[in-house]
């Protein structure tokens, strides 16, 4: 494994160079790693978590570090507090991360699996095969458990990852970094790497011969920077405008329960709701409860013309229905109706998690049809919306886009596939002219691509 350090200084003018070797040590491993089997894998996983535990301390004395230096920028104004909360371990977030690898490595093996065979002829059968994508590089913001995260997503899909991690965990990242080199010496050298410069990325992302997808986590202004310095393939998501729509033919009393946790069970994530929608029937009844109780737990409100009829709120601006807050803040507006609500969601939102409060199923279906997003609930907080609450182990990201992988990206998001031909010395002259012998085209179902398939039988 690699580190390479960062500095207040100029830059290296040896960057470019170190950078280079840093891909191509990458791309080897890769390579290698693509044949360490699930066996292999698992327990260099496990030994990842076992290290984690036993290095508690040492992880939250670095991110005591980093969090009083957070702290610091928050007070003159650089950071936001929620910026900070991401920042924040503690022993029990220790116990969740090495968890969590462990959760991956309980995952089916993602590699090696048939996904579809096909007889050409007799003796002539192709086989699409699930691999590992290659080389991934990770740019994250904020959250030192996403390092260990994406690292352990990585292992176990059999990738090559490249991580960087913001300077606000610095402290954080280079001993979670070294917890995880630790447990996973017997792998192929390079399989993972930790940069910190600016010029270190920069130049990665030029490198669109040896890097197959880069992966960025963090905000708006941050991802976009990326999507437009690489020609690398790039998944991710740009912004985390989330909404809740209370229909007319709700639970008022579940919808109260959902959009209060949607909004304050951890407000400074991207799966949080950032604008809430309630129809016109029901904003009487529903609305002042749920603001009284808003605003006890702290969240500053603001409203459209028709929420402020109802309750006392400060008003709402046309830049809040497209604001990303990532803290305890939230927008309302009373529409006529569902149609309204899928409206104003693909209008604002963001394409990541929508969710409908509904009892009326035509209701539901109208709203889960009609948004565009890449996750969308009926009768739940938009909080769902994660890899491991999915099921997935854990996430390297959510993307909002449609191509390649879509919502929570786990162990399925980071392969790709290859086609495996096996024949007997067919020749495509033999399908060729007026004697051509035909093909069969035959699916192959319940078949299982292994090497040298037709000969082991």
């Amino acid at each position: 494994m690699t580190t390479m350090s960062d500095t207040d200084t100029e830059p290296d003018t040896d960057v470019e160079a170190d950078t280079d070797e840093l891909a191509r040590r990458a791309e080897r491993a890769a390579l290698r790693l693509t044949n360490a089997d699930e066996a292999t894998r698992n327990e260099a996983l496990r030994s990842i978590a076992d290290a984690i535990r036993e290095r508690e301390s040492e992880i939250l004395d670095a991110n005591a570090v980093d969090v009083e230096e957070a702290e610091r920028m928050l007070a003159e104004g650089e950071y936001t507090q929620a910026l900070v909360d991401r920042l924040k371990l503690d022993e029990t977030k220790i116990e969740e991360i090495a968890s969590m690898v462990e959760s991956v490595a309980a995952q089916d093996d993602p590699l090696g699996e048939t996904l579809a065979a096909r007889e050409l002829d007799e003796d002539l059968e192709l086989y699409r095969v699930a691999v590992p994508i290659g080389v991934v590089a990770t740019v994250f913001e904020s959250r030192p458990d996403a390092l260990v995260q994406i690292a352990a997503l990585a292992l176990k899909s059999g990738n090559a990852v490249v991580l960087k991690g913001g300077s606000e965990a610095s402290e954080s990242n280079r001993v979670l970094y070294e917890a995880i080199a630790e447990a996973t010496a017997d792998l192929p050298d390079g399989w993972a790497a930790l940069i910190e410069a600016h010029e270190e990325v920069d130049r990665l992302l030029e490198l669109d011969d040896r890097v197959d997808l880069v992966m960025p986590r963090g905000s708006s202004e941050f991802v976009s920077y990326i999507q437009e310095n690489t020609q690398i393939p790039v998944l991710g998501h740009t912004e985390g405008i989330c909404h809740v729509y209370v229909d007319e033919a709700a639970d008022l009393e579940m919808a109260e329960a959902v959009a209060f946790d949607a909004k304050v069970q951890y407000p400074a994530v991207c799966n949080a709701v950032e604008t809430l929608l309630v129809h016109e029937s029901v904003a009487d009844a529903f609305l002042p409860g749920l603001v009284e109780r808003y605003e006890a737990a702290g969240v500053e409100l603001r409203g459209d013309r028709r929420t402020r009829e109802v309750v006392d709120i400060e008003p709402a601006t046309d830049d809040d229905w497209d604001t990303e807050y990532g803290d305890l803040e939230l927008s309302i507006a009373v529409v006529d109706d569902v149609y309204a609500a899928v409206e104003h969601a693909n209008d604002h939102g963001s394409k990541h998690t929508e969710s409908v409060l509904t009892e009326d199923a035509e209701t539901a279906e109208t709203f889960m049809t009609g948004v565009d997003a890449a996750s969308v609930f009926h009768n739940a907080s938009t909080r769902f919306a994660d890899g491991y609450r999915y099921g997935l182990g854990a996430e390297v990201g959510i993307s909002t886009g449609k191509i390649h992988a879509r919502g929570p990206v786990g162990l399925a998001g980071l392969t790709t596939y290859k086609y495996y031909l096996e024949g007997d010395g067919h020749l495509v002259a033999s399908y060729s002219g007026e004697d051509a012998v035909p093909f069969t085209h035959r699916e192959l179902d319940g078949a299982e691509w292994t090497p040298g398939s037709l000969s082991t039988r």
